[in-house]
């Protein structure tokens, strides 16, 4: 029997395969959250000193997804390839560096085993089939954007652009449940959405209540789920997006004044409505009946 015989006829194969695998794009993805803001800032930079007609910087070592490898950012040890299993070596090392003894942020395995939660969970709920293969992905790409928001208040289009164009030609090719029409109208809807509360906000307050980011995001969000579920990922991350706010103002962690990233409420929502959408509509006009 092959493998691919058993991804398709045994359940707990499939879901016991992706975790694993997602373990290991999480410690990826754990890369992406914190180099990706780097290399824009740098890039930035670099315009900025070209626009303004400033000597460059000297060359520096290069910075990307791939270099440098991997050190502690306190002793400079570099990360073994041992020191760098999913989970396992966080847990084997007790979270220390094994150079310095510098903790280790519990962080890092939390996302590894987001990442494996979030393609396990999907492949038990979808199961197997060309779509799964589309949503594991793309729940991947919400939870780095989730925690890249979470950390700098940035939407990369690096990440947004691509998953909008993704959500898209998947409705091209049909392996996406949602009809091209609907992808388009959702794509549009959503950047539309955001970007009419954002100048109402701002014409009201002469603030700005959120950033272009998370316009693309619901953007993307509505090319994968089509138009009709696009009130319900608004409704979703609003809700928890307040509670949320809520209970860090009135815990003194935030202050009025302070902007909180709505991006990770815009992923969350998304990737619920994503796997169990459908479901929670037709449950709520059931509930509506009564």
């Amino acid at each position: 029997m092959t493998i691919l015989t058993l991804l398709e006829t045994s359940p707990t194969f499939l879901v016991v395969l992706v975790f694993i695998f997602g373990l290991l794009v999480g410690s990826f993805l754990n890369v992406v959250i914190y180099r990706l803001p780097v290399m824009m800032e740098r890039a930035w930079q670099t315009e900025a000193r070209a626009i303004l007609s400033l000597p460059e910087q000297p060359a520096t070592t290069p910075f990307n997804l791939a270099t440098p490898a991997s050190r502690c950012p306190v002793c400079g040890h570099q990360i073994r390839w041992y020191e760098n299993i999913p989970l396992l070596s966080w847990l084997f090392l007790r979270g220390r560096c094994s150079s310095c003894s510098t903790g280790i942020s519990v962080r890092y395995p939390l996302i590894e085993l987001s990442a494996g939660l979030i393609a396990a969970i999907t492949a038990w709920h979808v199961g197997y089939s060309p779509w799964l293969w589309a949503l594991i992905p793309a729940g991947w790409a919400l939870l780095a954007l989730a925690m890249i928001d979470f950390d700098t208040t940035l939407l990369p289009d690096d990440l947004t652009y691509p998953l909008l164009w993704a959500g898209l030609l998947l409705a091209v090719t049909g392996i996406s449940p949602v009809s091209l029409n609907d992808a388009v109208i959702g794509a549009a809807a959503g950047y539309l959405a955001l970007w009419s509360v954002y100048w109402t906000f701002k014409l009201l307050t002469g603030k700005e209540g959120m950033g272009y980011g998370d316009f693309k995001l619901l953007a993307a969000l509505g090319a994968w789920l089509g138009w009709q579920l696009l009130p319900l990922v608004i409704l979703l991350s609003s809700l928890v997006g307040a509670v949320v706010g809520g209970a860090l103002l009135l815990s003194g962690l935030v202050k009025r004044d302070q902007g909180i990233p709505f991006g990770p409420y815009l992923a969350g929502a998304g990737w619920i409505a994503l796997l169990w959408g459908e479901q929670i509509v037709t449950l709520y006009f059931g509930l509506m009946k009564f």
